[in-house]
């Protein structure tokens, strides 16, 4: 398992969860299985984890690791957008826990042939799921730049966003841009040298950005999370593990939604929302990974995790 993905904050995510013998619980992003691991040692003899992954390489990975479990163990092909139709295919009308560990995962990252990384040069893909037809070679080749530019913005938080996507356009006007490098060296062109930080590499956020795009990150979080929010049992919890501030957002957005927190503009003489409490926040805060996990596993550093419970 730790060469396919070291799961974060494991002890923090099982004294949110609390799994018991004999519960039903959902990884909906079960990638090499970690999590679902010391899941699955706490709800025998009879419970159920169903483990989801939209990845065939990460399902075979937590298969191997699961294999000793493989009684209580289910895993499905899919997308988290598509957690009630798999529920409910299953038999399954109520989880106990939920829990999801969001972005890319270190195999991923250091699988050149995924296209996910800027420090292996390789096919520019990006895709979570192989099977999908977009991949970010087809993005930057050929979206218009005003598009490319909003997604490198949006999804990036990239402030040379415009001047990122101009650079692009007039690069594959002479010829397309087909590998990871490639596109790492347009960007690293064009952000000005005294913008450029010491610590991260310059194409960090474009690589995140496009991502995002092609594999629709943000879109099938909020559909995951409100339709694992409907599948919780009373007194059933569900964490969410994310590692960048757009994720982040959503989740807090979703939870206090959901607290009963109203959304409407001030100054609206009554709520208009329908905002109503099904949940109570367990986490006022995010819960971050210790510095002693940091060290031993770095891409930790910027985890955060919120937990909420059905009432």
């Amino acid at each position: 398992m730790p060469e396919y993905h070291v799961p974060v904050m494991v002890d923090e995510v099982l004294s949110f969860l609390q799994p018991q013998s004999g519960q039903t619980f959902i990884d909906c992003t079960v990638g090499g299985g970690g999590h679902a691991l010391e899941i699955v040692k706490r709800i025998l003899p009879d419970g159920k984890l169903i483990g989801i992954d939209q990845d065939v390489a990460a399902l075979s990975a937590s298969r191997d690791v699961l294999k000793q479990y493989a009684g209580n163990v289910i895993l499905e092909k899919g997308n988290f957008a598509e957690l009630e139709e798999i529920a409910r295919r299953l038999g399954i009308q109520s989880a106990d826990g939920v829990v999801f560990d969001l972005g890319v995962s270190s195999h991923q990252l250091e699988a050149a042939e995924r296209g996910f990384s800027f420090r292996q040069d390789a096919p520019l893909d990006m895709r979570m799921d192989p099977s999908q037809p977009v991949t970010a070679r087809e993005l930057v080749n050929s979206l218009p730049e005003r598009r490319l530019a909003e997604i490198i913005r949006d999804f990036g938080e990239e402030r040379w966003a415009k001047r990122i996507a101009g650079f692009i356009v007039d690069r594959r006007s002479g010829k397309r841009i087909e590998t990871t490098r490639e596109l790492a060296d347009i960007v690293r062109a064009a952000i000005p040298e005294g913008a450029r930080s010491e610590h991260v590499h310059p194409a960090t956020r474009t690589f995140q950005a496009l991502r995002i795009a092609v594999n629709r990150e943000l879109e099938v979080l909020e559909a995951g999370l409100e339709q694992a929010i409907r599948l919780l049992g009373q007194g059933a919890r569900v964490c969410v593990l994310s590692y960048h501030s757009l994720e982040d957002r959503i989740v807090k957005n979703t939870f206090s939604g959901h607290a009963g927190k109203c959304a409407c503009p001030p100054g609206l003489p009554v709520c208009v929302c329908g905002a109503q409490k099904v949940v109570k926040i367990l986490t006022r805060r995010p819960v971050t990974p210790s510095e002693d996990e940091i060290r031993r596993n770095p891409r930790a550093r910027s985890a955060k995790l919120r937990a909420a419970e059905k009432i």
